[in-house]
């Protein structure tokens, strides 16, 4: 076990010695000292790794000498020690970001355990984590072997990103791995369950189903009209990971008021998933009752530009006649824009503000060396997600739209996966580009890792050509044709991919907020 050196400070140091015994029989070297000059000077000599203060000391005072310790060496942590409870040198000490603050008189547990809280805390944090995981891995395991419902699917999906959140440090490397394993099997039995009962959701009235893109803006926006603005803010590619690690900055200037989940529609990409919530239909509804506005997979228009026009006639078909805008931010500049006009917007009923980064990165992720760099797994992914978002204009339009009394609702239209695998299968020239699904003509590929669909009609999806069908990825695999497969896998390794079944790019956040510092 690692021993730990501790500088103790205090003008009353021999009538300690019992609490530095108590300490030096459990494994801790003590430096004492008994005046605060005496401390500056050592902790600038050697190493410790953690100070003990006395606040009140003859000559330079313990607050005195914090602050040189902490301007020396930032990082050294520090324990405030003090007979006075005075609300404003508490509120000095942990300005100065003291690590603890403990009131005289002392005892040894409490010293101990301070200590612990400092030291051992990341050690401490991860057995328990661990051994806490290693009795859900077991509870998880059985219910793959359990006939689970849409509801169950995404209890395991936000238990799974519980525990990866958990562990999310490199310290806790080998039970990360068993949780990765964890995820692929949760991945394989996930798809199969897609498979079986996706048709079903779609066309039996009666069945046992989750909410689907196209259901939400009548089903969960719609009801919340009326009353004060609503900001839609939807922000592409987020997966409930992604969520969580932003949920924390967002909490300080909004209370959360319901965290929810729905399933994306196939293909889980921005053409289809994204064009179903504004339009409140499937595909194949938009393709036939809206040919002006629905773009096919053969023509090399953008496939997202006419979300507003959808938007409204959903709006229309629904009797709502009500005061709404529309934003669509691609760049950092139109969200600057937009942070400077926000306060134009609250005089409408519904704001809906369709915020593109991420999706930009995913994509970027795939060509560009420095951010394949910045991001080789989820936690790294996680991160940079969170940094963006600290330094976007969208937390700069949020954090005033909190000033006033609005309601938010935050979502996505799909989730990423991380892919692995690469799958080989054949089409011609007109099939298209999408690594997770890929619809043409005579679609060649061995084996039943795929999901195939051989009647689009079923599922809702336009049908261009009587041979037409689908094939989508499953798990973490992704689609390389044979001629060009080692250059696919090499390049597309590792990337981030959506338009497949999986956990990740189905099963999404629904966020509802109110604000919390109304002026």
């Amino acid at each position: 076990m690692q021993r730990y050196s501790i500088l103790w400070a205090d003008d009353e140091i021999d009538l300690l010695k019992p609490h530095i015994l108590f300490l030096e029989q459990r494994g801790y070297d003590i430096t004492p000292v008994n005046n605060a000059s005496d401390a500056v000077e050592m902790s600038d000599e050697k190493h410790f790794d953690v100070v003990f203060l006395d606040e009140h000391m003859p000559g330079m005072s313990g607050l005195e000498a914090l602050s040189i310790i902490k301007t020396n060496k930032p990082n050294l942590p520090v324990v405030m020690i003090t007979k006075n409870e005075e609300e404003h040198i508490m509120e000095e000490a942990i300005g100065s970001k003291i690590a603890d603050y403990l009131i005289k008189p002392l005892n040894p547990s409490q010293i101990l355990l301070s200590v612990k809280k400092i030291l051992d805390n990341k050690r401490l944090v991860i057995e328990k984590t661990n051994l806490n995981y290693q009795q859900e891995f077991r509870k998880i395991s059985m219910a793959f072997m359990d006939e689970m419902n849409h509801e169950q699917w995404a209890d395991i999906y936000k238990k799974l990103v519980h525990w990866e959140l958990q562990m999310d440090q490199p310290d806790n490397q080998e039970m990360g791995d068993v949780l990765d394993m964890q995820k692929t099997e949760a991945n394989a039995n996930f798809s199969k369950f897609i498979t079986r009962n996706y048709e079903s959701w779609l066309n039996n009235p009666n069945a046992d189903k989750p909410l689907l893109s196209h259901q939400l803006m009548k089903r969960k926006v719609f009801p919340e009209l009326g009353g004060k603005p609503i900001f839609f803010v939807l922000i592409d590619n987020l997966r409930v990971d992604q969520w969580k690690v932003i949920e924390p900055i967002i909490a300080e200037y909004f209370t959360i008021d319901k965290e929810e989940t729905y399933y994306s529609i196939l293909p889980t990409t921005t053409a289809y998933a994204r064009n179903a919530i504004f339009s409140g239909q499937l595909p194949s509804e938009m393709a036939k009752t809206h040919p002006d506005l629905w773009v096919g997979e053969d023509e090399e228009e953008g496939k997202n530009n006419f979300e507003d026009e959808f938007l409204a006639k959903q709006l229309r078909r629904n009797n709502l006649n009500i005061k709404m805008s529309y934003h669509k931010i691609k760049n950092m500049e139109e969200g600057r824009s937009l942070a400077d006009t926000v306060n134009n917007l609250f005089k409408n009923d519904l704001n809906v503000i369709v915020y593109n980064f991420v999706d930009m990165l995913s994509h970027a992720r795939t060509d560009m060396a420095m951010i394949r760099e910045l991001a080789p797994d989820e936690s790294a992914y996680r991160s940079i997600t969170r940094s963006w978002f600290l330094h976007s204009p969208l937390f700069d339009i949020l954090k005033k739209i909190s000033e006033k009394d609005v309601k938010v609702v935050i979502t996505t239209d799909h989730g990423t996966i991380r892919v692995k695998r690469a799958f080989k299968i054949i089409g011609d020239r007109n099939v298209n580009t999408n690594l997770r699904y890929k619809q043409g003509k005579n679609l060649g590929f061995d084996g039943d890792k795929v999901m195939h669909v051989t009647k689009p009609e079923k599922l809702f999806l336009p049908k261009p050509n009587v041979s037409t069908s689908y094939v989508f990825a499953t798990e973490d695999q992704f689609f390389a044709y044979p001629n060009n497969f080692n250059y696919y896998v090499n390049f597309y390794n590792d990337t981030f991919q959506h338009g497949g079944i999986s956990l990740e790019e189905m099963i999404i956040p629904i966020i509802f907020l109110t604000s919390k510092n109304v002026s």
